[in-house]
């Protein structure tokens, strides 16, 4: 069963093609091909990297009339010229796209059919950077593949569980009633943690108590219990909880309303500020790539430090939100890029939790294992670094989809 992944981003595009016989494996494999377009730096050309899993490679620059030309190209490598590893488009058996919005509806990956599209389209409100992405990604295989089933996999599906007193915001009960609530994102990254959580400490994952703090660009944590998420710092929206890269994450309400009233700013400004010049990019005024900002405290930059210390303390603070209400914890893990490969956030993240008896393993965070545990053996709560595999997920969606109908 060959199964293709695309995962769209607002302004990038990314796919790969795996391979998977009668039984899943118990590891992610090497996908047969992967591809990444991207278009951010310019609008009207985007760069193109495709690569194979026996070597061959090619880098292009492309004019880009838009994300349907440049995903037809990318897909067409599939099955011509040097990276060509299908002799015909026939042979994919399932196509899975990661999409970002559910909304209330869509609490498990479901095949798509013109009802579910249309549903798709009217949830993009909630989503209108990311959704419009995925249907058109869906419009493209259509015309590409044809009757090839298609399943759609929610970023917000794994957090279905949530505690209703997560779900629901303070606000009227009116709100509630007309869908404006917690669903939080990055669930398929969260959903594959859980579960290469408990292959390597080798326990069922039912039985486990986890904070999966997922940190990139994008920033969340998951309180998993039982196996699912109980509660999350994303929310209505990927803009709320923790500071990232470039969003400001939770913030006093009160400041927007004071923008508004005193300062005359309009709502599409206050969204762009929020979720484009906030974060750590806001109030280091350097830039949101965190390995830029440990550069730039080496040369004195004041504000720099102060935006890792803001960004540390929020972590912290919200780990310690994700324990309370775990009521304890077994497992702490990292993934994202700054999860997996920043040795100093994760050390002074966990320097708070001493109190549980958690202890570093100095040498190997400094190392940055991928899936291994970093914390000593004596610790009371093991601490992993998980490399996560969201494009691997959604094609184990989609062969468990496949199996069961």
């Amino acid at each position: 069963m060959k199964i293709l992944v695309l995962n769209a981003g607002s302004s990038s595009q990314k796919s790969c093609l795996y391979e998977i016989d009668e039984k899943l494996p118990g590891e992610p494999p090497q996908p047969l091909w992967t591809a990444h377009g991207d278009w951010t730096r310019q609008n009207d050309r985007a760069s193109l990297t495709v690569s194979t899993l026996h070597g061959q490679k090619i880098e292009q620059q492309i004019t880009s009339q838009g994300r349907g030309e440049i995903l037809q190209q990318m897909l067409k490598t599939l099955w011509q010229g040097p990276t060509k590893v299908i002799e015909h488009p026939s042979e994919i058996t399932l196509v899975g796209h990661r999409v970002v919005h559910g909304g209330p509806e869509y609490r498990t990956s479901i095949r798509v059919t013109p009802t579910v599209i249309e549903n798709l389209r009217k949830i993009s409100e909630f989503a209108p950077l990311h959704n419009p992405a995925n249907l058109e990604g869906i419009k493209i295989i259509e015309q590409l593949l044809g009757d090839t089933p298609q399943i759609a996999v929610f970023d917000t599906a794994f957090h279905r569980h949530l505690l209703p007193e997560s779900t629901i915001y303070p606000g009227p009960y009116a709100w509630y009633e007309q869908h404006l609530q917690r669903y939080g994102f990055h669930g398929i990254s969260h959903q594959y943690c859980t579960q290469r959580i408990a292959d390597i400490v080798q326990r069922d994952p039912q039985e486990l108590r986890i904070i999966n703090c997922h940190l990139g660009n994008g920033c969340s944590l998951a309180a998993i219990r039982d196996g699912h998420s109980i509660d999350t710092t994303m929310g209505f929206t990927p803009l709320e909880g923790l500071m990232m890269g470039t969003r400001s994450g939770s913030i006093d309400p009160g400041i927007l309303f004071y923008l508004q009233r005193e300062k005359g700013y309009t709502a599409e400004q206050l969204d762009h500020q929020l979720n484009k010049e906030s974060g750590l990019l806001g109030i280091s005024g350097v830039s949101g790539d965190l390995r830029l900002l440990h550069e730039a405290i080496q040369q004195g930059n004041a504000r720099a430090k102060l935006a890792v210390d803001i960004f540390v303390h929020r972590l912290r603070s919200c780990m310690g939100a994700m324990l309370a209400v775990l009521g304890g914890v077994d497992v702490i893990a990292f993934t994202g890029g700054i999860g997996e490969n920043d040795p100093q956030i994760r050390a002074r993240a966990c320097d708070a939790f001493g109190f549980l008896h958690l202890e570093l393993d100095e040498a190997k965070n400094q190392q940055s294992p991928a899936d291994q545990e970093i914390s000593t053996s004596t610790s009371a709560v093991r601490v992993l670094l998980i490399h996560t595999e969201e494009d691997w997920e959604i094609a184990r969606e989609c062969w468990k989809l496949s199996q069961a109908q």
